[in-house]
Parts: C-alpha cells; structure tokens; sequence
C-alpha cells in the first residue's frame, strides 16, 4: 500500500486578507447590480484603523466605496473597538482610476478584432476536480473550510461566546493508495477574548467545531494542536496586515493540483484570472463526474485580446477510464464547452453581483446557486463525445 499525508488550510472571513478578498468583491458586486457591463479591477489593503481601496474601474453607476467597506467589516463581526479594529472608527481612502484604453480596445467587442469579447490579460488558469468527496473535491481544503466555517458559526451564535473574527484551521488527511481514509493532524488557531484559559479554549474547539466537521475520521492516532501558541488576541488587521489576493491556495483546491498565479476577488468576469478558471473547474467537474476519471486537472491559456485559449491541456493523472487518452480528452473539451471569454460569462451567467459569498470559504466546492460553475450539467454531452 501507499500511504501519504496531504495538508490544507483555510482562514476565517475575519482573517485580515480574507476581509481585502470581501471588500474587494462588495464593490464588485455594487457595480454590477446597477451596471452588468462594468469593468472593475479593485484592490484592498487593511491594516491597523486604515483601508485602503484602489484600482481601475470603468463604469455608468455611482457606488459609495466607503459605506461599502465599513458594511463589509460590520457583517464580518469587527463592530468592537476593543479589537482592535472597528467599521465606525478605521478610515477609508481611495484611489480609483479608469481601466487602461489599451486594455479595453482588445477586450470589447466593438473595437476587438474579431468582434468577441478578447481576453482581459494573458496567463494559464487551472480546474481540478476528484472523487474525494461528494462536492468532487479533495478532502483536507473540504475540512478545512468545515472548520473555519464552523468557527465563525459559533462565534456569531455565540456558541462559544468569547470568539473573536480572525482565525485559520489545516488539515492534514492521510492517502492510501490515492484514497483518503483518515485524519492524521488538525491544527485551529481562532482569536479570543482577554481571560479566556486555554484549557477552556480547548475544550470549546474541540467539541464545538473539530468534532461536528471531522466525524468519523477523527481516530486514536489524530494529533490536535489547537490555538498553539498559547494566546491570540490581537488579531486581524492590527495584528497582521491584509490584501486582497493573498489566499490563493484557500481560494482554489488547497494546493492539490496547479495555479497559474492570478487571484479573483474584485475582479468582473472579463477578466480570465477569475472566469477561466471558474469555467476550468466547471470543465473538471464534470469530466470526474461522468465516470472518465477519478482525478482531473484543466488547463486554459489566453492571450490578452484573443479570445479563444492558445492551449486547453488536460491532466488525469493516470485515473482515466481505459482507451480514454488526456489528448482526447482535450479535443473534447473544445467541443463540448465555450471557452471564448464572452462564451463563458455566458454559460455561467457571470454578470451577476454574486461574489462577495465567493470571498470566504472558497469558490469551489459549494452548493448555493450563485456558483454555477458547480453544476454538472455537462455530463451526458461529455459522455457522447467519448461514446460512453
């Protein structure tokens, strides 16, 4: 048998670049909620009393960046001074400017070309999917986001009274020849209130949120390591400071499978780094959940204002069904899903103020219906393609 140990994590919505990604994609989402058509590139720094809010954006709406931020920090729960950090009292600057011409001739439409809707930028975005999970995850960023989304339950339920916002959790899973069977490490770090013993702190993770997520994989050999320095109360932006694009890993598969290195959040769906890597997991998803694989990786490569992919590469991992080959496996997916920038916003109905939930416990994986980049609708075109 093989046996191998793979780790991930995840941050809380109170983590300090987890707020950027939230703030970033609040006024993402305020724009195209009164202009579909928008193009936005925002960026956020927080550290301790400031945010700082910057980017290009071109648009025919009005959005009130500042009332946008301190809503996003109020919802995350840093309405307490004594944190540190608070909506009522930290400034707000920013610094907008209107996308770049240049950019814009070889994106739109009307000026492209070829008369489509040309990539934002040049770059490779990725999609994985497997059979790990129900969700066609892998499991560790899956139980990672369990227990980052657990922590921020109890706190605003007040389960365990004394939570505070920030907070990470990593799992590491153990493989037997590919399977995942058990888990070997749990690790929770969660920001706390002045006073509170760690004895107690650990008694509260542990019952309230290690235990509800990992279940049955939880056994006598598991190694827990919760809040292990000892102390966390200054958290947050005063304690580290946040940016938006900062949890790329978090955002995507964990690091399971490959990244081509451009964030998402603030980003409206011409830009490839996001909707070329949603339509990447749409792809991957749906080849794992047509039986032609048990593990999948997608690759689509763009060139600023072209819009078809230079490359489509698929990756299997030696997992494919017999007679089934990865070049194969790339010729259908050219045939079977759009792939063009504008093909895509299509296919998925990007132009939608659907981010902000996409900001904090991942973009894949999920089960809301905003995140139509899950839905494995494709799956009988897949299998005629291959004469399945």
């Amino acid at each position: 048998m093989s046996t191998r140990i793979f780790t991930s994590e995840s941050v809380t919505e109170g983590h300090p670049d987890k707020i950027c990604d939230q703030i970033s994609d609040g006024v993402l989402d305020a724009i195209l909620k009164d202009d579909p058509q928008g193009r936005v590139a925002c960026e956020c720094m927080a550290t301790t009393g400031l945010v700082v809010v910057s980017g290009e954006i071109r648009t025919k709406t009005y959005v009130d960046i500042p009332a946008i931020v301190r809503g996003v920090i109020r919802e995350i729960g840093y309405d307490n001074a004594t944190y540190g950090f608070d909506y009522k009292a930290c400034a707000v600057l920013t610094s907008i400017n209107e996308q770049s011409a240049d950019i814009a001739l070889g994106v739109d439409s009307s000026t492209n070309a070829s008369g489509k809707i040309g990539a934002g930028d040049q770059g490779m975005m990725f999609g994985y999917a497997c059979d790990d999970t129900p969700e066609l995850m892998p499991m560790p960023i899956m139980l990672a986001h369990g227990l980052t989304r657990r922590l921020s339950e109890v706190r605003k339920s007040r389960a365990v009274s004394y939570l505070r916002p920030d907070g990470k959790a990593q799992v590491s899973v153990e493989y037997v020849d590919g399977k995942p069977v058990r888990v070997d490490t749990v690790v929770v770090s969660t920001q706390h209130d002045d006073g509170v013993t760690q004895e107690q702190i650990v008694a509260d993770v542990m019952e309230h949120v290690i235990r509800p997520v990992c279940g049955k994989l939880i056994d006598e050999r598991t190694v827990f390591h919760i809040n292990p320095t000892g102390r966390f109360i200054i958290g947050g932006p005063p304690g580290d400071c946040g940016l938006t694009g900062r949890k790329i890993i978090v955002d995507t598969y964990g690091g399971m499978g490959r990244h081509g290195g451009g964030c998402f959040s603030g980003k409206d769906p011409t830009k490839v780094d996001r909707s070329a890597a949603y339509m990447a997991r749409y792809i991957a998803k749906n080849l794992v959940a047509a039986g032609v694989a048990r593990r999948c990786e997608v690759q689509l490569a763009y060139a600023i204002g072209y819009p078809e992919p230079v490359s489509v590469y698929v990756d299997t991992f030696g997992t494919a069904r017999e007679s089934v080959t990865d070049e194969r496996l790339a010729e259908v997916v050219r045939e079977v899903f759009p792939l063009s920038p504008g093909d895509i916003i299509d296919c998925l109905d990007l132009r939608r103020p659907i981010y902000r939930a996409t900001a904090a416990y991942g973009h894949f994986g999920r089960s809301e219906p905003e995140f139509t980049w899950e839905r494995t609708d494709k799956v009988e075109e897949v299998k005629k393609a291959l004469g399945m």
